[in-house]
């Protein structure tokens, strides 16, 4: 029996006991009145994070439409500009002399 005491190792066991010890206390500290507290802060100061980034996102999501839609509409009036080229050139019509006359 004394052989068993004398094989623990005491520096092992003692870092058990005082993780153990940490651990029971670290428990304790965390779910105080004064840690509630701090978690409710914390947790308040998240949710106007979340607030403002979120109004931050919703300014980018409008700005990113108003873009889009400008664009198409820029391609829409160039496209129109491009059919009235095209429907003067078919205006044309060429001569047998190699010339072009408008009609």
């Amino acid at each position: 029996m004394l052989d068993m005491v004398k094989k623990i190792d005491t520096k092992k066991t003692g870092i058990f006991a005082a993780g153990v010890l940490f651990g029971t206390a670290g428990i304790r500290l965390l779910s105080g009145g004064d840690a509630k507290k701090v978690y409710t802060y914390c947790t308040a100061a998240a949710l106007r994070a979340k607030e403002c980034i979120m109004d931050t996102v919703s300014r980018i999501q409008e700005n990113a439409e108003d873009i889009y839609a400008e664009a198409v509409q820029m391609n829409e009036e160039r496209a129109a500009g491009e059919t009235e080229f095209e429907d003067e050139g078919s205006l044309k019509e060429e001569r047998g002399n190699g010339k072009e006359e408008e009609i």
